[in-house]
């Protein structure tokens, strides 16, 4: 099963990676799908990637799923729906 969690890169930033769920959380990755800064509050995603691992069937961390959840990603997956997740 692949999750789309959050990884650590330095002091600050977080990545938002698809990773399996057996491996650790520093492990290889299966692709980096966009990074979080909490201090600055600033997030980059790559919308394109993400939504072809949900379509998959990839699950995000609760985390994660906050931070699409602003972002808007999951109209994006579910146009019709008025509640999302």
């Amino acid at each position: 099963m692949v999750k789309l969690r959050l990884k650590r890169c330095g002091r600050k930033q977080r990545r938002i990676v698809a990773i399996d769920v057996r491996s650790r959380r520093e492990g290889r990755d299966l692709r980096k799908v966009g990074f979080y800064d909490p201090i600055k509050n600033q997030t980059y995603l790559n919308v394109p990637a993400i939504l072809y691992f949900l379509e998959k069937g990839a699950q995000p961390t609760g985390t994660v799923q906050d931070i699409l959840k602003k972002a808007e990603v999951f109209k994006e997956l579910y146009p019709n729906q008025t509640k999302y997740n």
